[in-house]
């Protein structure tokens, strides 16, 4: 059964969002949902390392709680993966805006983050989590007040603590892309043909997709197989090496990446 929030990538993709559609996502759900009112905002208390490593518990559930446990996923690198078109386990008892039945008429957005302390939260995530907010509730015709925490429609009180940043500051930020006072987000360029000072010529931009002498250069500076394929498992590796140097972890290496590619031994 196909469920009904099939508008839900469309909506995401043209706020200008990345975007990955896990596989039989649309027929995903404990039942239908009903009218969407709003967005509840999650994190996943799931592992440190990695740019989703909680996709496979959002999707088939806990031992205590079936899954999926929300309709998408935020990874650390701003990406949205749709897991459900229905109905999610992710709100439980609580109330917002006097709607109580958080399952059936909120969305679950559920971003990969320990929720510790030491796991600061990359720009590039949170940006995209305001936008993606933002986006669902321009499409249903709703505006920020309808997004919150998990911990304000928790009940009782003091139930959950997710997300731990500030609700009121991020409302207004989702409130400023719903009006469209704020301005859009800087996009990748296609093509970043200039090597860093200092790096060796051909120091080009490579990206997934991509294969060659220099992206074998690049698998061997990540200690990975140097096949000269620039794939999947190269992307992941990339996005883990700029993570942990502070760098948009976007899995593309241009002329930042390179340069801190060869500054490290």
């Amino acid at each position: 059964m196909i469920f009904s929030l099939t508008w839900l990538p469309a909506a995401l993709k043209e706020a200008g969002l990345k975007v990955a559609l896990v596989d039989g996502w649309e027929s995903r759900g404990r039942g239908d949902v009903g009218r969407i009112e709003g967005v509840i905002c999650h994190h996943t208390a799931g592992p440190k390392v990695g740019n989703m490593p909680s996709l496979d518990t959002l999707i088939s559930g806990r031992p205590d709680l079936q899954g999926p446990l929300s309709q998408v996923g935020l990874g650390r690198d701003g990406t949205y993966y749709v897991i459900a078109a229905g109905r999610c386990n992710h709100a439980g008892e609580g109330i917002w805006k006097n709607i109580s039945s958080g399952n059936t008429n909120f969305i679950g957005i559920e971003a990969e983050n320990t929720g510790l302390a030491d796991d600061p939260w990359p720009d590039v995530q949170i940006d995209a989590y305001r936008r993606g907010a933002a986006a669902i509730l321009k499409h249903i015709g709703r505006g920020a007040e309808f997004c919150c925490g998990h911990k304000e429609y928790a009940r009782p009180a003091g139930r959950k603590t997710d997300p731990l940043f500030d609700m009121d500051a991020f409302r207004a930020a989702v409130a400023g892309i719903i009006a469209g006072t704020t301005p859009p987000p800087t996009l990748i360029p296609a093509i970043e043909p200039t090597a860093p000072p200092g790096a060796q010529v051909g120091r080009d931009t490579v990206r997934r997709g991509m294969n060659g002498e220099l992206v074998k250069v690049l698998q061997r500076k990540l200690r990975i197989a140097d096949d000269g394929i620039f794939g999947a498992e190269t992307e992941v590796a990339v996005r883990e090496f700029q993570r942990n140097h502070s760098l948009v972890p976007d899995g593309i290496v241009g002329p930042k990446t390179w340069r801190v590619f060869d500054a490290v031994p």
